[in-house]
C-alpha cells in the first residue's frame, strides 16, 4: 500500500461523510462505512465526471473529494431507493 492508497481512504472516507449528512443518514453509518460509500462513490464520480468532461486532471485532490462526494451521494440515493422505497 503506497500512499495512493493512503489518500484514496482518507478522503474517501470524507467524501463519504459529506454525503451522509447530504443525506441524513450519518448516525446510521460508521467510519467504515463512510470510506467504503467514499470509494466506491469515487469510482461513481469519477465515471460521471468522465463522461461529462467535468473531471479533470487539474483539479487534484480537491476535483476528486468533488466527485467522490456527488458519487457518494447519488451511491446512498440509490441505497435509500433500495431500502425505503423513496429518496430521503
Amino acid at each position: 500500500m503506497g500512499p495512493g492508497w493512503i489518500a484514496t481512504i482518507v478522503l474517501g472516507g470524507f467524501a463519504g461523510w459529506l454525503a451522509s449528512l447530504v443525506m441524513g443518514r450519518d448516525a446510521s453509518m460508521g467510519v467504515l462505512w463512510n470510506i467504503v460509500v467514499g470509494v466506491i462513490g469515487g469510482a461513481i464520480g469519477s465515471a460521471i465526471g468522465s463522461a461529462t468532461g467535468f473531471l479533470t486532471t487539474e483539479g487534484g485532490w480537491i476535483m476528486y473529494l468533488l466527485t467522490a462526494t456527488v458519487g457518494a451521494v447519488v451511491l446512498l440515493g440509490v441505497v435509500n431507493l433500495v431500502q425505503r422505497g423513496r429518496v430521503r
